[in-house]
């Protein structure tokens, strides 16, 4: 890896800058990205990309040794020098694992954003559920070749990835499916392989396509009991094309409205697209294709779109973290469609779709986890104005302004906040909003800078 790749890269999810040799440090970030998606240590940088002078290479190996005597089971990694315009760094990169790993004093940590935080109680039992079962994206595909991937697919994703990171694959197209888990190294197809480029995917791995309906009215069944669907359509293919095939389904079904903006004409689509993809693309990446005799469903109302998902929440997720927190079921499966541009940014595609549904004046979308599903809900009905309830009477005056300011707005930020209330001093009124979303009052979307505050 180059310096120059590496100065494009930020501390977060998938990445710690350490500059220091602090052994408790790294073992804690072993364990973190080994329970979660992997990730990548940069020993000797800061997030500045500045060489720490007093780190030695030499002194790489022994901090690595030291990390791994803390964690339980050790964890897989693999490193590297990288040469910088200050000296030489390290980077250590973690494999994502199979196995739950515990630190020496017990803790279970899993990375969120650009911390290790700790899990307790049920996450702990959900995390180390969903590790049992084993990495299913990397069995082979019983009775399946080489053969039955599609070389046309497999040389637009490799295209799509040299454009998406700048460079150019000059290794042959079956090494790069070897590294990418797509191909064992006897040359055999496993599931991500023929999920993402298989011929006929859903021939060997039948639970994979995806049925969409349209239903005429708001219940799925019409008079008397009888089918009320106006439109069924079964879609098949390896992931990328069945995303875009069902993308044109719905947004052939989605209505269009003109909006006038002063003297333009605007139209705009029943849902937000963005919000729409995303679900989609969601259910696609994160649903749980060991659960045989169910697919993908896409239901169509009139006043709602669901998208039902095979599968409970993967991990430690639940529904009231799914905003903040990150976990693939299926990594293989969301790098490929990553780099073909299904994703735009790991991890933040739920943030985007709360705020373009609310910016568009519609509520919220809902998640509803069950065991063996998880179902996003997108409604077409504009937010009302509902009577003061209980908890609205029990706020100050500057939350109750705040919270007008919302359902007026549709979100509120600190800035914001600070402009309404001009003589109140910031740490209270981050003290307000924090209760009101603590009182789950409002839902807190983004970090830093970047936080906003909706109604949830």
């Amino acid at each position: 890896m180059a310096f120059s790749d590496l100065a494009k890269k930020k501390q977060g999810q998938f990445v710690e800058y350490l500059p220091d040799t602090n052994a408790d440090r790294l073992a804690e970030t072993l364990v973190a990205f080994a329970n979660g998606d992997g990730g990548m240590v940069l020993l000797g940088l800061t997030p500045e990309g500045v060489m720490n002078d007093k780190f030695m290479t030499e002194d790489a190996e022994s901090l690595l040794w030291q990390a791994q005597g803390r964690c339980r089971p050790p964890v897989r990694t693999e490193w590297q020098q990288i040469e910088t315009p200050q000296g030489t760094a390290v980077a250590i990169r973690v494999l994502r694992s199979t196995e739950l790993h515990t630190m020496d004093d017990g803790r279970v940590l899993i990375r969120v954003g650009d911390e290790n935080r700790p899990l307790v109680g049920d996450k702990v039992s959900h995390l180390a559920a969903t590790k049992a079962t084993g990495d299913f994206e990397t069995d082979v595909v019983a009775g399946a070749a080489r053969s039955d991937l599609e070389d046309e697919i497999v040389q637009e994703y490799i295209a799509k990835r040299e454009e998406r990171g700048r460079l150019v694959l000059s290794r042959p197209a079956d090494q790069v499916l070897a590294e990418i888990g797509a191909l064992t190294d006897a040359g055999e197809p496993t599931v991500a392989g023929m999920l993402l480029f298989g011929q006929e995917p859903q021939f060997y791995l039948p639970q994979s396509g995806l049925v969409f309906v349209r239903f005429a009215g708001t219940e799925p069944r019409g008079p008397e009991g009888l089918p009320g669907y106006s439109r069924r359509q079964e879609i098949q293919g390896p992931l990328p094309r069945l995303i875009e095939a069902a993308w044109k389904v719905l947004w052939e079904e989605m209505r269009i409205a003109a909006v006038v903006k002063g003297l333009e004409r605007e139209e705009r689509s029943e849902y937000p697209p963005f919000a729409v993809r995303e679900a989609l693309v969601n259910a696609v990446c994160h649903r749980d294709y060991r659960l045989k005799g169910r697919r993908i469903e896409v239901r169509m109302f009139d006043n709602r779109l669901e998208v039902i998902s095979p599968g409970g929440l993967p991990g430690y997720i639940t529904v009231d973290n799914i905003v903040d927190e990150h976990f693939s079921r299926n990594p293989r499966i969301v790098s490929g469609l990553f780099q073909w541009g299904y994703i735009e940014e790991l991890g933040l595609g739920i943030d985007r779709m709360i705020e373009d549904m609310v910016q568009a004046g519609h509520p919220p979308p809902e998640f509803k986890a069950t065991p063996y599903s998880f179902t996003v809900t997108l409604h077409n009905t504009h937010r009302r104005r509902a009577a003061p309830t209980a908890w609205e009477r029990s706020m100050n005056e500057r939350q109750l302004k705040a919270l007008n300011y919302v359902r007026e707005q549709g979100s509120i930020t600190n800035r914001e906040y600070q402009a309404l209330c001009p003589n109140v001093s910031s740490e209270t009124l981050r003290l307000d909003l924090k209760d009101l979303s603590e009182r789950g009052i409002l839902l807190r979307i983004g970090a830093k800078k970047g936080t906003y505050y909706i109604l949830k």
